[in-house]
Formats: C-alpha cells, structure tokens, sequence
C-alpha cells in the first residue's frame, strides 16, 4: 500500500540526517497518515488520509 494521503497526496520525501559533528546521512520524512472509514459517493470507504486533511475537515468520516 503506498504511504500517500488519497486527499491532498502527500507523501514521503527525502532528507539529511545531520549529527552534532555535522555527519549526513539519508532520511525520509513520512506523513502522519490514518486510516479512517470516509464517505464516499459511492458509500463509506476506508481510506488511508494526513492528519492535517481530517484536522482541516478535507474528508467527512462516517458516524456508524
């Protein structure tokens, strides 16, 4: 399953890892995902979204 937001699409992009002797190495920053149960047209879903799309109200979750 991809580490993607299906609402805004972020995703993991790369970076330094940078010690206090100034060592670099790779990284990844990774998105805070959730897997919620959204609404859909079609009906409820269960999607994986950011915690920023939830927070901002991009998606509504279903009430059971």
């Amino acid at each position: 399953m991809a580490q993607s937001c299906v609402v805004c699409g972020k995703k993991p992009v790369a970076g330094h890892r940078i010690s206090h002797a100034h060592n670099v190495s790779n990284r990844q920053f990774k998105p805070n995902l959730r897997r919620v149960r959204a609404a859909t047209p079609g009906g409820s879903r269960r999607v994986r979204v950011c915690t920023r799309c939830l927070r901002t109200g991009e998606i509504q979750k279903v009430v059971r």
